[in-house]
């Protein structure tokens, strides 16, 4: 017997699934407008489902004893706490979207480490919502899919994010970067293959979770807008960067100004990495992870002991760059290093984490893999 039907007693009708991601460069700029460039993770969200005639929703998660259900015509923003606000906001939102989606079981698997700033509320929302889709049988193109489980983030669960994480967890492919233009809300599939250049893309978890909910990642968010609004513009992209040193007399405060110059030159450096990587030149993209981190620490003022000591370690092992990556206050680095370097640079950051009494960090396999799919 499948551990689906143990807890709900009948055989499922498919699985669905929806990776993690890391961003590789162009931090806190999806919400102002921006670009960014991640790529789909290996690890995943995995959400194995059946059909109800009942409008019920149960939901069960193999790491926790029991059942969740709720009505999906009761369902609403706040109704459905804890970890099942999740699919219960990706179902809300399908309703709301007009979506016939009827009620449903979902087992939820992942090998996604919660907390570590790798997208796993995104990937839950979209496993969820591909999953309710492809029950019925309900297609739906995958951009329009990452903009609801935006949308259900935001408004169900009460996260202010992006769009970022929804879009590669949905339109990634396998061996590409997503370079995703969020004004013009156009996407381009950029070739990422370090493994061809002898380079590995390291990603460590610091074991220092954040999170999205609480009020640094709001206040960050706001700053950005108050600037906007200062400077009379819909959104800090609009700020070019031959004007920033004009934009930033303008501004009043010496914090919001280090914001703006935050987001204007990180969309600067994701176009001129997207530039070195349609080139083939991987290896000229590491100083600009560096420029990144350095710029999210003393600018945007995000990184916590655990990421700068991660950073700087792999950087003294030999890394051609290395910067934090997600929302901040803790989660995850990436080091792009010489494939024979790897385990030398996981060791270096072991033993200083050690020698800060940190607790030990973890590492992550960060091959670029396609986004949301069904599994069978």
């Amino acid at each position: 017997m499948s551990k689906f039907a143990e807890v709900f007693g009948t055989e499922p009708d498919g699985v669905w699934r929806a990776p993690g991601r890391v961003n590789l460069i162009g931090e806190h700029t999806d919400y102002n407008d921006g670009l960014v460039l991640p790529i789909a993770l290996p690890n995943q969200i995995q959400v194995t489902a059946s059909a109800r005639t009942d409008g019920v929703i149960g939901v069960a998660t193999s790491g926790r004893p029991g059942v969740i259900e709720f009505a999906l015509a009761d369902v609403s923003p706040g109704s459905v706490k804890d970890w099942a606000a999740y699919p219960a906001g990706a179902a809300w939102v399908l309703r709301e979207a007009g979506y016939d989606i009827g009620g449903a079981n979902l087992l939820v698997d992942s090998d996604l480490p919660s907390g570590a700033g790798l997208s796993s509320s995104a990937a839950l929302l979209c496993a969820t919502a591909v999953a309710l889709l492809g029950l019925r049988d309900i297609e739906v193109d995958p951009a329009e899919v990452a903009r609801l489980a935006q949308r259900a983030e935001n408004h169900y669960v009460g996260a202010p994010v992006g769009l970022m994480d929804q879009m590669a967890s949905m339109c990634c492919t396998a061996g590409h970067a997503l370079y995703f233009d969020i004004r013009a809300m156009s996407t381009d599939q950029i070739p990422f293959d370090p493994e061809a250049e002898g380079l590995s893309l390291l990603v460590v978890d610091v074991k220092a979770p954040h999170r999205h909910v609480d009020g640094e990642y709001a206040a960050r968010r706001k700053s950005c807008e108050q600037a906007a609004a200062e400077l009379g513009v819909p959104a800090l992209r609009s700020v070019a960067f031959e004007d920033l040193d004009d934009a930033l007399a303008r501004l009043s405060g010496d914090v919001v100004r280090r914001r703006v110059r935050h987001v204007v030159t990180e969309i600067r450096r994701v176009e001129e990495a997207v530039a070195l990587m349609r080139a083939g030149r991987l290896r000229e993209v590491g100083p600009l992870f560096t420029a990144s981190h350095a710029s999210l620490r003393d600018d945007f003022e995000i990184t916590v002991p655990e990421l700068d000591v991660a950073v700087d370690t792999a950087l003294a092992a030999g890394a051609l760059g290395a910067r934090m990556t997600g929302g901040g206050f803790g989660g995850c680095i990436i080091a792009l290093v010489e494939t024979s370097a790897t385990a030398s640079t996981l060791t270096a950051i072991t033993e200083a984490f050690a020698a800060h009494s940190f607790t030990p960090p973890a590492s992550l396999s960060a091959t670029p893999s396609p986004g949301a799919s069904r599994v069978s």
